[in-house]
């Protein structure tokens, strides 16, 4: 089930997927200075999930949180400790996770409703982004409290409405045909 408005052009399109995921990663970068700490690398996850190969979805979502973490460091005033560059790593592996969580959903979802599929690849990398964090202020890193449920709401709130607005900006790429190359249109097909 294809959920582009149309197959990605077979012609010399390779320059335009490199420069699609660049685009995308610079909205990460927006994401990063608008919500700091609630950027929504759960959705990054599940679009990279439905869009993307497996090895280049990984290396999509390293790039979005290096992205992150460079805005944080940079320009957010994150505390260069040895506590706030862990919290970074487990964010990052928090996010390689619900990729591969969305990854593994996805395909299995093929046969169903469009709706139904994107939703469950949306929970899927989220559930397993949220639970890798908590299982990361759990395990030593502290902020237990950060992890609370009225917390968790407006992550999802922030999540859902950035994979809505992900979707709806990777439709547009694909119908001008920016989105296409090598990169195979959103899909629930592995």
């Amino acid at each position: 089930m294809s959920l582009s408005p149309s197959a990605p052009p077979p012609l010399s399109a390779d320059w335009r997927r490199p420069l699609w995921l660049a685009l995308l990663i610079a909205a990460s970068i927006v994401f990063s200075l608008g919500l700091a700490c609630a950027a929504p690398l759960a959705a990054f996850a599940a679009l990279a999930a439905l869009s993307l190969p497996r090895r280049e979805a990984l290396w999509f979502v390293g790039a979005v949180w290096l992205a992150n973490q460079a805005v944080g460091y940079a320009c957010l005033g994150y505390p260069m400790t040895a506590n706030s560059l862990a919290w970074g790593v487990a964010i990052g592996a928090a996010a390689g996770l619900a990729t591969l969580a969305a990854l593994a959903v996805a395909p299995r979802l093929a046969g169903t409703s469009p709706i139904l599929g994107l939703a469950s690849v949306f929970l899927a990398a989220f559930v397993v982004d949220q639970a890798a964090m908590l299982a990361a202020a759990v395990g030593g890193l502290g902020g237990v409290a950060d992890v609370s449920p009225t917390i968790i709401g407006e992550v999802f709130a922030i999540n859902l409405l950035a994979f809505v607005g992900l979707l709806a900006v990777n439709w547009l790429g694909a119908a001008i045909g920016l989105a296409g190359g090598r990169a195979r249109p959103l899909s629930l097909a592995g």
